[in-house]
């Protein structure tokens, strides 16, 4: 795994340190060459009310240039970071590089692909104004998927909330927005993404959901969503289960001064 991290060419590529984000959005990328310059466009106008910010692309391993790209955006942006895996790792792998890069108590994650609409950020991030709540996760309305895809993720998506309960009809959405400390605290393994409604519960937190535009890709095609897939995701369903089994009472601490 390699970070790319402040250049040393001069102060046009550094990275803005000087002032502490008030969000980070995290956007995880393979092989999206067409898709990164309008996407950062986007977020840049979704985010420009809730400035300061940063967006941090983790580059999952591609063999085209779109970690390329994501330096020629960053040129005129001091907000915008790239790390890299050397190797395809998942997306949640680089959802998880992503989260600890990170410099804001509050993060966003969307798709690389251009689907997830980065207009409702500011509405996913409002929804986090209850104490209480630690995720907020997007509904697609309209999904751009085909048929077969569909269908398969109907059929995950009944089977996982009648088994867990997380009171959520579509963890796959790539646009969420939660509490980095929260997402830290969780277990990781491969398709944490889809199940953190329910282990955020777990955690004894609240979850918020926002509905939410799907779009069509705008280039290129998917590279990731196996885990649509039932079949799949079926021993990740059975562990995430006994972990909620398992869980103890959370207690509420307070310190005596």
């Amino acid at each position: 795994m390699h970070f790319e991290g402040v250049a040393e060419d001069g102060p046009a590529r550094m990275t803005d340190l000087s002032s502490s984000p008030r969000i980070s959005v995290v956007v995880p990328v393979k092989n999206e060459t067409l898709n990164v310059l309008p996407l950062v466009e986007e977020i840049e106008r979704a985010c420009a009310q809730l400035a300061p910010f940063e967006v941090i692309y983790v580059d999952d391993g591609s063999t085209d240039d779109t970690g390329q790209q994501v330096l020629n955006a960053r040129t005129t942006r001091p907000w915008l970071r790239l790390v890299r895996h050397e190797a395809s790792c998942g997306q949640s792998a680089a959802v998880r590089t992503g989260v600890h890069a990170t410099r804001a108590p509050i993060v966003v994650t969307l798709d690389g692909d251009g689907q997830n609409d980065p207009a409702f950020i500011p509405q996913v991030v409002a929804a986090l104004d209850n104490p209480m709540v630690a995720l907020v996760a997007g509904q697609r309305l309209g999904r751009k998927d085909g048929a077969y895809k569909k269908w398969q993720s109907r059929i995950a998506n009944g089977v996982r909330g009648r088994i867990l309960k997380d009171g959520t009809r579509d963890t796959g959405c790539g646009l969420k927005a939660f509490r980095r400390d929260v997402y830290l605290r969780l277990p990781y393994f491969d398709a944490l993404h889809r199940f953190m409604p329910a282990l955020v519960k777990r955690e004894g937190y609240q979850i918020a959901h926002v509905d939410v535009v799907d779009r069509p890709r705008h280039a290129g095609r998917s590279n990731y969503g196996m885990f649509d897939r039932l079949w799949v995701g079926i021993l990740d369903l059975a562990g995430v289960w006994w972990l909620i089994r398992r869980r103890r009472r959370v207690p509420t601490v307070q310190e005596i001064v």
